[in-house]
């Protein structure tokens, strides 16, 4: 298990420079348009400390079974290297515990804190109005299709209106008129191709333009709650409903910066609640991973909620290698660029008719864009050794 020497004074040291505004993520930084008076401000300084502790403590509650994070070096194909025992059990139940607690009692009340003093962001940020989500955290893991296996989070799509329409992955198509990237446009990520050219005279991005029945689609928290909310999800009904009765809102207010921030801490909130129930279910003493045979050629893909979003991934085997390997990331789909049709991406439909009062201080447009949480380098999927050669591997 991960230890850390000296977490306490660590956090201690961190806290002391947030609190003076001298710490990155909190600057460089644009300034005006801060609501909260100062006691508040410390009191909220002090619980994203707190939050600092808590995935400290997620990540060793992680390394009981995984090992390290974020590249777990304990997931094998098929399972995991470690068995579960009642020490390591007991140990995972008084970490979801606290997780729990702290999700419930301080992250959950600082956002809806947040939203009573920004409500008008309940209006900005509303985005393309499609959502979609791939479904996460296996409840039955023996039904083989990704597409309609029973997850905590249900897969599919749905658009404002929170009508639920079953996932269809032949859907998908990435699109690159727009992008730095030459090859076939518009077609599966099984056809697909990861050609850079830098010099495109139409592209403006290194991200592709992935689209699910020719429209853009926002994933992430929003699009999980969302799918959920349409898909009869009781739980997560009755969270948002608590939510929008507070506001006194109607659904829609969730379509925008705020609607983002209330769903991700929700989605938090739905997992903690089931963390506890889960470790229970895990059994003493019994092989921790399924055998597997490679074989001569398929064709495979695996589709998963991340944090930022839908995942999928794409191979196709021939002579027991990887022939190809295509994915479609969660930030490629919400920073996605125009596609050939000019249809514009999530953050980029987001953005528009925003009113920014200070061209030099746009934090209207900072806060819209980071509502999605974007991860660029996830995104894009380029490698340059300038021409060199730096390996060469052989496998039998």
């Amino acid at each position: 298990m991960a230890t850390y020497e000296g977490s306490d004074r660590t956090l201690n040291s961190i806290k002391a420079f947030i609190s003076r505004g001298e710490l990155a993520p909190f600057v460089p930084r644009y300034e005006g348009d801060y609501r909260f008076s100062p006691e508040v401000d410390r009191e909220l300084v002090t619980h994203y400390v707190q939050a600092l502790e808590m995935r400290r403590k997620g990540h060793e509650a992680t390394a009981i079974l995984a090992g390290k994070l974020p590249h777990a070096c304990a997931v094998t194909p098929g399972g995991m290297t470690e068995i579960p025992t009642i020490d390591k059990i007991a140990t995972l139940l008084a970490r979801a515990r606290e997780i729990q607690e702290f999700v419930a009692d301080v992250y959950v009340p600082d956002v809806i804190k947040v939203a009573e003093n920004y409500s008008d962001y309940f209006e900005i940020g509303r985005g393309c109005g499609n959502f979609l989500a791939y479904g996460v955290y296996d409840l039955d893991g023996k039904d083989p299709d990704y597409t309609t296996r029973k997850r905590l989070f249900a897969q599919g799509s749905t658009a404002t209106d929170l009508k639920h329409q079953p996932l269809d992955l032949e859907q998908i198509n990435e699109w690159v008129k727009y992008s730095w990237y030459d090859g076939a446009t518009g077609v599966h990520p099984f056809n697909g191709e990861t050609q850079p050219n830098p010099h495109k005279e139409s592209g403006y991005s290194w991200i592709k333009a992935p689209r699910y029945q020719g429209d853009a689609h926002e994933v992430g928290p929003l699009a999980r709650v969302a799918v959920a909310y349409a898909a009869g999800d009781q739980a997560i009904r009755e969270m948002v409903g608590s939510v929008l009765d507070h506001f006194k809102a109607s659904p829609d207010v969730l379509f925008s910066v705020l609607g983002r921030h209330a769903a991700r801490a929700l989605c938090a909130l739905h997992i903690a609640n089931s963390l506890e129930e889960w470790i229970l279910e895990l059994k003493l003493d019994e092989p921790a991973y399924v055998e597997f045979t490679i074989p001569e050629e398929a064709t495979g893909v695996g589709i998963v909620e991340a944090a930022r979003g839908a995942l999928g991934h794409w191979m196709v085997i021939k002579d027991r290698k990887i022939a190809k390997y295509q994915c479609v990331v969660p930030t490629t789909w919400n920073a996605s660029p125009m596609d050939d049709r000019g249809t514009q991406g999530p953050i980029e439909q987001a953005l528009l008719g925003t009113k920014v009062k200070d061209e030099g201080n746009p934090f209207e447009i900072v806060r819209i864009v980071r509502s999605f949480d974007p991860c660029i380098a996830c995104a894009v999927h380029l490698l340059n050794h300038r021409g060199r050669e730096l390996r060469r591997y052989i496998i039998a």
